[in-house]
């Protein structure tokens, strides 16, 4: 079985049409999305309205939460604005696991908390790789063997001592970001391309994962923050960089707004 894995869309409906058309591409029918659908100051509806028309099975990210709430910072906001009633409501209802396929278990973050990460640590102002005991001990004891988790943005494949799986696909829509919440870090991928994994199951068995970036016209992207007053948003899309060398000489972290 193929499974298509997609998370942190952001809003950016211009890059999940180029990983929707992507998947397509290469035979992939069964697409399971790991959340934060539309914080963003780019097409939260638009990309709600894709969602759907693929019939994409999608769970709650903590963005998800903060814009069916009213909450978060400016980007929750855009897409609080941008949506009806009728679609908030719908992000506060989606569901915080899913099981796309048998000894397969998704979430966004952990599985008890949609805002920290699993894979990752926090050191000097960027992400680190946490050891693998730690991740083993953050899932707890669980039936899956393959577990699929979002949040960082940052696409990775790690297995643990015994020997579960555990895929982040990276991704779509948002190839950077800046996160001032002590301890305040960065996180980025130095290219603007859409990211998105590719597994194949058999018998409750990751047999291959690929994770993919493509690239897409992320230039109308970034005219699209810009024309809604986010320059940063523009940066971290036209360059997959967290923050502006020239500018913030203090590096990751010496930035001191909420730019998400």
């Amino acid at each position: 079985m193929r499974l298509g894995v997609i998370a942190d869309i952001h809003g950016n409906a211009v890059a999940l049409e180029a990983v929707l058309a992507a998947l397509r591409h290469r035979g992939v029918a069964a697409v399971v999305n790991l959340g934060d659908l539309v914080s963003g100051p780019l097409w939260p509806a638009e990309t709600l309205a894709l969602l759907r028309e693929a019939g994409i099975a999608s769970l709650r990210g903590n963005h998800d939460r903060w814009v069916a709430e009213g909450g978060g910072g400016a980007s929750d906001r855009f897409a609080w604005d941008a949506l009806t009633a009728e679609e908030r409501a719908g992000l506060g209802a989606l569901p915080v696991h899913l099981r796309p396929l048998p000894g397969v278990l998704a979430f966004h973050a952990r599985p008890d908390n949609d805002d920290a990460y699993l894979l990752e640590d926090v050191a000097g102002g960027r992400m680190v790789p946490a050891p693998v005991a730690e991740v083993a001990a953050r899932l707890g004891p669980m039936a899956e063997r393959l577990i699929l988790c979002a949040h960082s943005h940052q696409a990775a494949i790690r297995q643990l001592p015994d020997g579960r799986v555990v895929v982040n696909p990276g991704s779509v829509g948002m190839p950077a970001y800046e996160d001032p919440t002590p301890p305040a870090h960065v996180s980025e991928t130095g290219a603007p391309h859409a990211r998105f994994a590719v597994l194949e199951i058999e018998e409750e068995r990751l047999l291959s994962a690929d994770l993919v970036a493509i690239a897409y016209d992320h230039q109308v992207a970034v005219a699209r923050a810009l024309a809604n007053g986010s320059a940063k948003w523009a940066r971290w899309l036209a360059t997959g960089e967290a923050w502006d060398r020239a500018r913030d000489g203090g590096g990751p972290g010496s930035t001191t707004t909420n730019p998400r």
